[in-house]
């Protein structure tokens, strides 16, 4: 499950919007912000956006575990 609270900021410490990562990792804004929804993102979609928003602990925000 993404932590999407932590990829939002990303997005933001790096001056970027939704739409325009949507845009670079190839997918419509409204597909993106459904992914967001669900927390689901292909592997491709995700190297993209680890090399895109520089996150150098991807785990942390890609493979986060769900508090229950």
């Amino acid at each position: 499950m993404i932590d999407t609270n932590v990829l939002k900021g990303k997005i933001a410490e790096n001056g970027l919007s939704q739409a325009k990562v949507a845009k670079e990792i190839g997918i419509t804004p409204k597909t993106f912000y459904e992914k967001m929804n669900k927390g689901v993102f292909g592997s491709d979609e995700i190297e993209v956006m680890i090399k895109l928003l520089g996150i150098e602990e991807p785990s942390k925000i890609f493979f986060a575990q769900q508090v229950t």
